[in-house]
């Protein structure tokens, strides 16, 4: 079973910082995708970035060019750096795990989620 834990929300002002963390346990991290997911209120969760096993990251439009997602295999953890955050960047941010097996199985794992808010 993998386990994955967030860390890094928090509340800042408009036009602030944030670095997300996500901690991947009880697996070989280098076989896994990775990404950042949020969900507002009244929204669906949708994806922010991604960085697959081969650490290719892909970004959303919702990034902007103000996120940047990197992995650390020395410490199992990827993380997501936002930066000239907006209000409409508020939410749960959720850290996921996905691969496909062999045998063509669908693997997927999720954090329990961040929450950031961004308000003056």
């Amino acid at each position: 079973q993998v386990q994955l834990v967030e860390s890094g929300g928090g509340l800042v002002q408009p036009g602030g910082s944030l670095r997300l963390s996500c901690v991947v346990s009880g697996s070989d991290f280098s076989l896994w995708d990775l990404g950042w997911y949020r969900q507002s209120p009244g929204k669906q969760r949708e994806l922010v970035a991604a960085v697959d096993a081969s650490d290719r990251a892909g970004y959303e439009d919702v990034a902007g060019g103000r996120f940047t997602i990197s992995r650390d295999s020395a410490r199992n953890t990827v993380n997501l750096q936002m930066n000239n955050l907006a209000p409409d960047d508020s939410g749960v941010y959720y850290c996921n795990a996905m691969r496909t097996t062999e045998s063509r199985e669908l693997l997927q794992f999720w954090g329990r989620g961040t929450q950031v808010t961004i308000s003056s």
